[in-house]
Parts: C-alpha cells; sequence; structure tokens
C-alpha cells in the first residue's frame, strides 16, 4: 500500500474526503516527526511506539577499495510494534 492508497482507505473508513484525509494524514506525520526530533517516543497503545535510537560509532570497510573507514554515530528512527498490531499480522 503507498501514500496515496492508503489516504483513500482512510477516505472510506472515517467518511472524510480524500482532501481531509490528506491533511490528517500530513498533521500524524509532521508531529511525529517534530517529537522524534526532540528525542521524544511516540506510544500509540496497541499500534506501537516511534522511537530514537543510537547507533554506535563503529570501523566499516569500503566495498570497492578494501579502505578501512570509521562511521560516526547516528541517531536512527525506529518503530517498535505493539501486541496487538503483531497479533493482528500474525
Amino acid at each position: 500500500m503507498n501514500k496515496s492508497e492508503l489516504i483513500d482507505a482512510v477516505s472510506d473508513k472515517s467518511g472524510l474526503t480524500k482532501a481531509d484525509a490528506d491533511r490528517a494524514f500530513k498533521a500524524f506525520v509532521e508531529v511525529i516527526s517534530e517529537a522524534m526530533a526532540k528525542g521524544d517516543q511516540v506510544a500509540l497503545v496497541g499500534f506501537g511506539t516511534f522511537l530514537v535510537r543510537e547507533r554506535q560509532a563503529r570501523s566499516g570497510r569500503n566495498p570497492r577499495t578494501g579502505e578501512t573507514i570509521s562511521i560516526a554515530s547516528a541517531k536512527i528512527p525506529s518503530f517498535k510494534a505493539g501486541k496487538a498490531l503483531k497479533d493482528a499480522v500474525n
């Protein structure tokens, strides 16, 4: 399912117009992105938790030259599925 299919499905389920569903989806993504940029978690009970994880600095290897390089630490977005979502999938 891509973004436009998701917006169509939300529109059908909720009775919103497609334009309203699109605005709601964009606002949802923006709010989660802003919260994660501040380092906060967004927990949706039964669905899952959006959070930021720290990736430690490490050494890697350039596949073309075989040269060892250092890879800096980074913050990465992550999603941890909730029990209800896991049960629905299985």
